[in-house]
């Protein structure tokens, strides 16, 4: 199994427009972070996990030719305004598989309704076919997927679990039934927005205490804020088997 990371920033993106925040005028690519998410590839399988606004860009920069389907963690405007970005896909491929609760799905009929219309379809729109989850297991080719359910303030959200694989992103609580579905992890990824707390996410501290309870071999941070700092400095500070994730980085399980 391999995993790109598409995006490891936050819904602004890294540099903000308009910043002079030192961490927004940073050289090192690793410091410029597009809006999070993540490919994940295995057995020529494609799977994007949340498709933000930067999700051209993203699969252009990936070179990604094939999308088996997209699964959404929630419906915030930096997970899911890309949609539209599907049609090359679509008109190769045909409609395009899509994994989500129920209510993503209302807010991508209301942001993209024309992909959802069923009468005098303008012929260029793409077209998808909803898959709604719940929190059973589910298969995709080959591999069982099972959802991370957790909140978001107070906004329910999914992760994922593929195998020895789980994405968590824009999570502030996770029960401790949904915890113990994350044990015997070979590679966690979860947000870790800054330093200072925050209403709605992991802060560092926070995200760093999770993996210390999950315990997985290898961990990666991300959904980063400028206000976590430059990516080298930060990275000297975590534990040994803790790293910030960047913007193309590439791992394989």
């Amino acid at each position: 199994m391999k995993i790109t990371f598409l995006g490891t920033g936050t819904s602004q993106g890294i540099p903000i427009i308009g910043s002079t925040h030192p961490v927004c005028l940073s050289d090192n690519p690793k410091d410029k972070r597009l809006r999070v998410s993540v490919l994940i590839e295995w057995s020529g399988y494609s799977y994007v996990i949340d498709c933000g606004p930067d999700f051209r860009q993203q699969m252009l920069n990936a070179k990604c030719t094939k999308l088996d389907s997209i699964l959404f963690t929630h419906e915030h405007a930096d997970h899911i305004m890309g949609l539209d970005d599907i049609r090359p896909f679509f008109f190769k491929q045909g409609a395009i598989d899509i994994y989500g609760h129920p209510r993503v799905f209302k807010a991508l009929e209301r942001c993209f309704d024309y992909i959802f219309e069923t009468e005098n379809k303008y012929p260029g729109a793409p077209s998808v076919n909803t898959h709604a989850i719940t929190n059973a297991v589910f298969e995709l080719n080959g591999i069982n997927v099972m959802p991370i359910d957790g909140l978001h303030n107070k906004l329910q959200v999914y992760g994922y679990r593929f195998n020895d694989f789980a994405y968590l992103t824009d999570m502030k609580t996770v029960p401790d039934a949904e915890i113990e579905k994350l044990y015997n992890l070979d590679v966690l990824v979860v947000n870790a927005l800054r330093e200072a707390p925050h209403i709605s996410h992991f802060n560092l501290e926070e995200a760093l205490a999770f993996i210390d309870r999950v315990k997985p071999k290898r961990a990666y941070l991300t959904h980063i804020s400028h206000l976590l700092g430059f990516h080298d400095e930060v990275q000297q500070n975590l534990p040994e088997n803790v790293y910030l994730a960047y913007d193309n980085l590439e791992i394989t399980i």
